[in-house]
């Protein structure tokens, strides 16, 4: 099977890890020609471009550190140089941490604001000029239920998180005279490495306080990204959380 990729440029940043490739798969199938932004999963994301190509989907590797604004804008050149211009930005790359408000160190800190908020105004910056251009475009902010409600042990994650909300809530303000759509999805427990921290009795437990009973598939966040990405809809500035009915 070829796909046509005409939907244009979707940069996923986090793009090999469990969301993240879920995320490409469904793009890639809606036809949208994909840059799969990576930072440390060289492997991953190759495997990941290989696997897309055998469906005719054109995928490129990019390597990424979204906590440096040099990094960003040396990757959304070589996207533009290869594939063209970003037309759809998902920012998915995140990192999480379980530990006490006081065990956070400041280092720790400013590791996950960087990745998980800062990594995403970087990339947003940096994509937004020729969306504007071309008064068009598409941000997905992947944020987290934690952003909504905080989680215990998780307080830099929580704050990260919470942050991300607030930058799509006020980017969608702020670019929608420009027809770009900035949009938020933040998802419950998900079925990714993210969780192997947990033991399977906590997992027990956990899984108590979600109605579904069951914890999300990647496929499941995948499905609600695509949704948002779909031109010519009225969403802008909202937030969707898939998570089981777990709020």
């Amino acid at each position: 099977m070829t796909v046509e990729n005409t939907k244009g440029v979707a940069f996923v940043t986090g793009g090999a890890g469990g969301i993240g490739a879920a995320i490409c798969r469904k793009l890639g199938a809606e036809g949208y020609s994909l840059a799969i932004g990576y930072c440390r999963s060289e492997e991953k994301a190759g495997l990941l471009e290989k696997e897309l190509a055998e469906q005719g989907i054109c995928a490129r590797p990019v390597r990424v550190d979204v906590s440096s604004s040099g990094s960003v804008g040396r990757a959304v050149e070589e996207i533009c140089r290869l594939l063209g211009p970003v037309t759809l930005l998902v920012n998915n790359a995140g990192i999480s941490e379980y530990a006490l408000c006081q065990d956070i160190s400041d280092d720790a800190w400013n590791r996950m604001i960087g990745t998980n908020l800062s990594g995403a105004f970087f990339c947003c910056r940096e994509v937004l000029p020729g969306m504007i251009r071309e008064q068009r475009g598409c941000i997905i902010n992947v944020s987290s239920i934690w952003g909504l409600s905080g989680a215990s042990m998780e307080v830099h994650y929580s704050a990260a998180k919470a942050g991300l909300i607030g930058l799509t809530r006020a980017l969608a303000k702020e670019v929608a005279p420009s027809g770009i759509r900035v949009n938020c999805v933040a998802p419950g427990a998900i079925d990714t490495e993210m969780m192997a921290r947990f033991t399977s009795a906590e997992l027990d437990a956990f899984l108590e306080e979600i109605p579904a009973g069951r914890l999300g598939r990647p496929e499941e966040i995948a499905e609600t990204v695509a949704f948002l990405a779909k031109e010519g809809t009225y969403l802008t500035g909202q937030v969707i959380s898939p998570n089981g009915g777990m709020m």
